[in-house]
């Protein structure tokens, strides 16, 4: 059994007698200091392995670090019967069982905003390309399809576009601030209006998805947005409509999307995120009309570093003070 690696004499997290525990893979910049700076150890994925370690050692435990992809779930957090903060790398914590963490007063801390700026571009990027067949035109000219049967099909305007944001927070709000340089018409939905907001409220889903030619998902994970964008919302953006989505694969139920797609009720799609990744439905891989991106909104050399030194300084804090930088509200 391996046990928590000895800190340094001067390191902060023997002062405080922390046990830090990574769960599941995490950023490499991340994980190197996690072994090198905290002496932490990480959960083994074998399950033998990890029930042994959890019989233990799981008491020792203060401190889970994860990522957003992974999370600490409903039965490990239960295992870990003296856990106090989770600090996580991403935005997202959807993985993580928050209702539980808050009835135990578990802190919960995550990157917000370093990773705006890309997650907006990477949506930007979809809107073009879903809007304009950049991807599909790259694979006519590649095939050879241009010598051998002539131009490419007409595709459809960017600019002026009527485009829906589902989730007006940081990043939404990013993605529309992009959007007013194409001259968009820019409407939104939220649980409730957004204070000084320019744009204009739409009172549900549906109603949003009516009302528009774009709709661009940017909604939080969690249970409270699972299959939010389903059927309904589809046939409301109906064949000339087109649907974004870089927040969360949960968020839209991916059989009605699919079946949307398939029979011609759904004009296009570009999709960042799924709900079973990395498995993506074989049926999306045949469609033109679909952009396919590997859950890559974040992935830049510099805003991962942004990420990694956010997650560490939210570690330090709170072994420094027992506080989180950046804790979920």
């Amino acid at each position: 059994m391996t046990n928590f690696a000895p800190a340094a004499a001067d390191s902060t997290v023997q002062s405080t007698g922390a046990g830090i525990l990574q769960v599941g893979p995490v950023n490499p910049t991340v994980q190197a200091a996690l072994a090198s700076e905290f002496g932490a150890v990480r959960l083994p994925d074998a399950a033998g392995e990890r029930e042994a370690f959890l019989t233990e050692r799981a008491d020792e435990v203060r401190i889970a670090v994860c990522s957003g992809k992974v999370g600490v779930d409903a039965d490990l957090m239960r295992r870990l019967g003296n856990l106090e903060a989770i600090v996580n790398f991403g935005v997202g914590y959807d993985a993580t069982d928050v209702d539980q963490a808050v009835a135990r007063g578990i802190s919960i801390s995550n990157t917000p905003d370093v990773l705006t700026d890309c997650v907006a571009d990477t949506a930007l990027a979809l809107y073009l390309d879903v809007l304009r067949r950049i991807s599909a035109a790259d694979r006519y000219v590649r095939r050879g399809d241009w010598e051998a049967q002539g131009n490419f099909p007409l595709t459809v305007r960017a600019s002026g576009k009527k485009v829906g944001i589902l989730g007006l927070g940081r990043i939404g709000g990013a993605i529309a601030h992009r959007l007013e340089g194409f001259d968009c018409e820019i409407h939104y939905h939220n649980r409730s209006p957004v204070e000084g907001s320019v744009y204009t409220y739409q009172h549900s889903a549906e109603e949003l998805a009516g009302a528009v030619d774009v709709l661009v998902v940017a909604a939080a994970g969690g249970p409270a947005s699972v299959g939010l964008v389903g059927s309904s919302v589809l046939d409301e953006l109906g064949p000339e409509g087109h649907l974004i989505n870089i927040a969360r694969g949960s968020v839209v139920d991916e059989d009605a999307l699919v079946a949307a797609l398939l029979e011609g009720r759904l004009g296009g799609a570009g999709l960042d995120v799924f709900a079973d990744e990395p498995r993506v439905p074989s049926a999306l891989k045949d469609l033109d009309n679909v952009v396919l991106l590997p859950h890559l909104a974040s992935g830049t050399v510099e805003t991962r570093g942004d990420m990694a030194e956010l997650t560490l300084a939210n570690l330090r804090s709170y072994l420094d003070d027992g506080t989180l930088l950046t804790p979920i509200s």
